[in-house]
């Protein structure tokens, strides 16, 4: 199992999309409804290693998404314009906060192709840049493409910059968000042995190039260490693979006939250790909901048409209850 479970995190910069928060779960049960993670279902033939293991990996998840800097504090997402961009809550601003939250103009974010300066409204309280009160000379913010965005405070509300191609954009966050405080767990398919499976690695040398989409529309080529081939019930599979850490680890974005009904309809991400020996883990319990999935304010990648399996997947995360796409 690895250390970290949520790969996105590292790949954003490499691609778009749209973020999260939505309004979240309808019906829950008693144990959901005092903020418990749900207990995993299990199939026979798990031992009780790995059931531990796959619940301690649900409760991971869980934890990540009640942080308050995790994806269900997300709450807008602006793309800016060359030259002047107002932020407040007056609802002319470019940026638009809500009107309980900010001053009516707190101040201006100046773009210049990838560049963004802010300058701070006169006599706007509580304003801070990575936690330092703002003066009133013009302070250049950092994107994420960086690696390290600069990290704009005011109240409960926080916003940095992103970029996505030639796209630039302000991604504000609410710790106080009513889709966190309304968050109540997430919902599995019962844990499924047969759907953790050793795969044949399959390395492309040079890394192959392969055409990955986001939710904006923009497409962009991206190194492919490998393929991952599997079989499942006497048939044959296989998933080209992006790299998903410093230490050859794999990500993988897939879709299935679920998606859309049981589970997220734009697909799935799914996490693999370095392979060895040519071999591969692909746990298909891990499988869990892209940032889309809570949020229309995400810019998530979407499945190559080689990783579109023609069987159902039914392991790992379903879909999100009050996310975007539920019904």
């Amino acid at each position: 199992m690895m250390a970290k479970h949520d790969r996105f995190r590292r790949l954003t910069v490499w691609i778009a999309a749209p973020l999260l928060a939505a309004a979240l779960l309808c019906a829950v049960s008693p144990a959901r409804a005092e903020g418990r993670p749900k207990e995993a279902a299990v199939q026979p033939g798990a031992t009780a290693e790995y059931q531990q293991e796959i619940a301690a990996w649900q409760k991971d998840r869980d934890k990540m998404l009640r942080d308050e800097n995790g994806w269900l504090t997300v709450a807008g997402l602006f793309w800016l314009d060359e030259g002047n961009n107002t932020f407040g809550s007056d609802s002319g601003n470019k940026v638009i906060f809500s009107a309980d939250k900010a001053p009516a103009l707190a101040g201006f974010l100046v773009r210049h192709g990838n560049e963004v300066t802010l300058k701070a409204s006169p006599g706007v309280a509580g304003l801070t840049v990575d936690d330092k009160p703002v003066a009133t000379e013009p302070v250049a913010l950092q994107s994420d493409a960086s690696g390290k965005p600069t990290i704009v405070r005011l109240g409960s509300l926080s916003f940095f910059i992103i970029q996505r191609g030639d796209k630039v954009g302000v991604r504000v966050k609410d710790k106080a968000s009513p889709a966190l405080v309304a968050f109540h767990g997430l919902d599995y398919f019962p844990v499924q042995p047969a759907w953790r499976v050793e795969a044949r690695f399959e390395p492309y040398v040079p890394a192959k190039k392969i055409p990955i989409a986001n939710v904006l529309g923009q497409v962009a080529d991206q190194d492919s260490p490998g393929a991952v081939v599997f079989e499942h019930e006497g048939k044959t599979y296989r998933m080209d693979a992006l790299p998903g850490g410093d230490k050859g680890e794999l990500f993988l974005i897939f879709a299935d006939p679920t998606n859309g009904k049981e589970t997220y309809g734009a697909g799935r991400f799914l996490d693999a250790e370095a392979p060895k020996d040519g071999k591969v883990v692909v746990d298909f319990n891990t499988a869990y909901n892209p940032p889309c999935a809570f949020t229309s304010f995400a810019t998530c990648p979407l499945p190559p048409a080689q990783n579109k399996l023609a069987v159902k997947v039914e392991a790992g995360a379903k879909k999100f209850v009050g996310g975007p796409d539920h019904h």
